[in-house]
């Protein structure tokens, strides 16, 4: 039987969310405290990868058991076995061809700017001292959404079949002292958040014009852009699925 985990975590202390040869990362943690409760040895499949030191506030992923009968149960233990800075929020049953990654339509990310110090959200915030022009980074943001390569935007050496992404949301909002930079599309290439991130600030800042920053888009280069920002602002939000892979034979999960 296929389960789905609904998890959120605190990237800070770990190398990303993909298991890896010789660092800490979430899915290690997770398979770990999973095969100690089961007896089992567990292997999970994540929606996604985020990068060392980015958070996530709802990511799922999926592993097969036999029938367990008490879900409710499991989530309390496994909680109380995970480390503090990792929560499962829910177990669920799924379809037995559910599958995290290849069936999420949608994935949206967050960005939190600080305008001021602020020691709450030291590891939380990205802490700038000069407020950039918010309206000129969502004029700049609003043609991503007329866009679909963003190779300028992506890792170098990255073993990727495309670079097209559809971006179906792209912009700033001011809160007291935050600012607080939403994007969701179908898929994101690694560390192409942080860099249009990184990119749109510097709009803001008057670095580089809107003119400039279509050249970047049509470019394909990655040193066109401008530097990524810093992973602990940055938040997976929210994962979507179609309503259907949480049906079994015909209820609704």
């Amino acid at each position: 039987m296929r389960y789905f985990l609904e998890i959120a975590y605190k990237g800070t202390d770990y190398f990303g969310w993909q298991r890896q040869p010789k660092q800490i990362s979430v899915q290690e943690v997770l398979e770990e405290s999973l095969s100690t409760l089961l007896r089992k040895e567990i292997k999970i499949t994540g929606a996604g990868r985020t990068d060392t030191g980015v958070h996530a506030k709802q990511l799922f992923a999926h592993f097969d058991f036999e029938e367990i009968r008490n879900l409710r149960e499991l989530i309390f233990r496994l909680n109380s076995f995970l480390p503090k800075d990792i929560a499962i929020k829910n177990i669920f049953r799924v379809k037995d061809d559910a599958h995290a990654r290849f069936h999420a339509n949608q994935r949206e990310y967050e960005y939190i700017v600080s305008l001021q110090k602020n020691p709450f959200s030291e590891d939380f915030a990205f802490q700038i001292h000069n407020k950039p022009k918010v309206h000129l980074m969502n004029e700049a943001a609003d043609l991503l959404l007329h866009h679909r390569d963003f190779q300028c935007f992506s890792r170098s050496n990255t073993d990727v079949k495309t670079y097209n992404c559809t971006i179906v949301k792209a912009n700033w909002e001011a809160k007291d002292n935050t600012l607080i930079f939403t994007i969701a599309a179908d898929r994101f290439l690694r560390n192409m958040v942080r860099a249009i991130v990184g990119t749109l600030l510097d709009v803001g800042y008057g670095k580089t014009s809107l003119e400039d920053f279509k050249i970047i888009l049509d470019s394909k280069r990655r040193e066109e852009a401008g530097a990524s920002a810093p992973a602990k602002g940055l938040y997976l939000k929210k994962v979507d699925y179609p309503d259907d892979i949480f049906k079994i034979k015909g209820e609704t999960v």
